[in-house]
């Protein structure tokens, strides 16, 4: 029985109209994409505008200049030294290869450069350039990196240089994670889309009330109501 007719077609137009719109949010109407993807996308873009960090960290490489390490990295993860070692060899470093560990003796900002350079042309999207600068797939080449300066920073804990290992793991998150996880996304600011950033917002609010009252409506039409005993 409908205690409120009123209050009852207002909640069943709601969750009509509710269930319609999200209908054509899954739908690829947004340049072959449904609305969610397209968003998704969005903001992944606006993240890697906003996550170009790679001309401070050669900044902060320049502070080890005159820093020469010699370490040993563990190469658990990888299955090619070899490809690990082209990493130093292309900056000059001395590498050797023992026991399924790499020896790298080299200037520490050379090192950290290459590698700048490297995260740079993968966060450009130009994989095509890292392949052909060492001869394998551009993911492997900054996981590698990933892996390699990883190791280090545990070795120069170990030898007590916490100024270069604190520079070798702000590398690791700002240069070669952001580029690793951003490949292949073309990066936007924030600017050029706010339109749609603050409709997409202003949205997800209204369309989260909609869905809320449909429901009040609905039931309080029924006749169901929260009281107090």
């Amino acid at each position: 029985m409908i205690a409120d007719k009123k209050k009852f077609m207002m909640g069943c137009g709601l969750m009509a109209t509710f269930a319609v719109i999200l209908i054509l949010i899954f739908m690829p109407l947004f340049n072959g994409h449904n609305g969610l993807d397209y968003l998704d996308d969005l903001y992944n873009s606006i993240s890697k505008g906003s996550a170009y960090y790679i001309p401070k960290m050669k900044e902060a490489a320049s502070t080890v200049s005159s820093s020469q390490i010699d370490v040993s990295l563990d190469l658990t993860g990888t299955s090619k030294p070899d490809d690990v070692g082209a990493l130093f060899t292309k900056a000059g470093a001395q590498v050797r290869e023992d026991s399924g560990k790499l020896t790298v003796a080299g200037n520490l900002q050379a090192i950290l450069d290459n590698c700048l350079a490297d995260s740079d042309l993968m966060y450009h999207n130009d994989g095509a350039a890292l392949t052909g600068k060492y001869g394998y797939d551009e993911r492997q080449v900054v996981y590698n990196w990933y892996l390699a300066l990883k190791s280090m920073e545990k070795q120069l804990k170990g030898q007590k240089k916490f100024s270069e290992a604190k520079i070798v793991a702000e590398v690791v998150k700002k240069a070669v994670e952001c580029s690793y996880n951003f490949y292949e996304i073309e990066p936007k600011k924030i600017s050029g889309s706010l339109g749609v950033v603050l409709f997409s917002l202003v949205f997800y609010v209204v369309y989260t009330l909609w869905y809320g009252f449909g429901f009040m409506y609905l039931f309080e039409g029924w006749g169901m109501k929260l009281e107090d005993h």
